[in-house]
């Protein structure tokens, strides 16, 4: 499957689910070999319309950590009124995977990972709204063909589980995914787009709600933002909040590889 096409793609009937607060990939598949297994280290290329700089990419997990922590977002990524959740920051030593039974689980990072990490925000309940819950992920991989990897694997995952449960009493489902390559459309801040909406469920918040993702890779980069609706919530405000804190990072990341002038 490519990224090159706009997919549209609906979820078959069930539960309406919930994507979680760390929705992102398992990097390589089983087996795969990483392109820089010969030493050739991580691939360059363009970041926006700035060429990075070589000598700024990381190679090392203690480089692709610093790099997270600068690039990643934080309350006021998203604009006023959105809060530190509680845990804030995921455990840097696991990541989501989704299991064969469609459900997410916390594992060991893939080998192609020098670092990832997760951070949880809301939008507190206010009198007839319910809390808005959003979510930032920046994830570092050793080469771009791993970081794009990741990418192919978010949407057959889409297709493989049209229904997924994010955490205990969590689902997400009806998702509809679009792919979009730098170049097209008004797709100019990274190699390539990909966002999902649908319904979330939770057993907390009841439902269904409106629920959005957007992951964008360049280079061996990828960065994505989730916003799960509640009542009272709009699709407009989620998806403003979420488009947000995106384009915050993708223009942090810019800024923390491109060559200075």
């Amino acid at each position: 499957m490519t990224l090159a096409s706009v997919l549209l793609l609906t979820s078959c009937s069930g539960t309406p689910g919930d994507s979680g607060d760390h929705k992102h990939r398992t990097s390589a598949s089983p087996g795969r070999t990483s392109a820089d297994s010969s030493g050739s280290g991580p691939s360059t290329g363009p970041l926006g319309t700035v060429p990075p700089d070589p000598a700024r990419l990381p190679r090392t997990r203690a480089d692709a950590r610093d790099l997270v922590a600068r690039v990643i977002a934080d309350p006021d990524s998203f604009g006023p009124g959105v809060v530190k959740r509680s845990p804030y920051e995921s455990d840097p030593a696991t990541w989501p995977v989704l299991g064969q039974d469609c459900v997410w689980q916390q594992q060991k990072p893939g080998h192609s990972v020098l670092a990832t990490l997760t951070r949880s925000f809301e939008v507190p309940a206010e009198p007839g709204k319910g809390p808005l819950r959003l979510a930032a992920v920046v994830t570092v991989h050793r080469t771009r063909e791993d970081a794009a990897w990741e990418m192919a694997e978010s949407i057959e995952e889409t297709m493989r589980c049209p229904t997924q449960q994010l955490a205990e009493g969590e689902f997400i489902g009806s998702m509809v995914a679009a792919a979009l390559l730098g170049g097209e459309a008004t797709q100019t801040n990274s190699e390539d787009a990909l966002s999902e909406t649908g319904q979330y469920q939770s057993s907390e918040l009841g439902g269904p709600h409106y629920y959005a993702w957007q992951q964008a890779q360049t280079l061996q980069f990828t960065v994505a933002v989730t916003g799960k609706g509640a009542k009272g919530r709009t699709e407009r405000e989620v998806d403003a909040l979420v488009t947000q804190a995106q384009a915050a990072m993708l223009v942090r990341l810019e800024s923390a590889v491109k060559k200075q002038s």
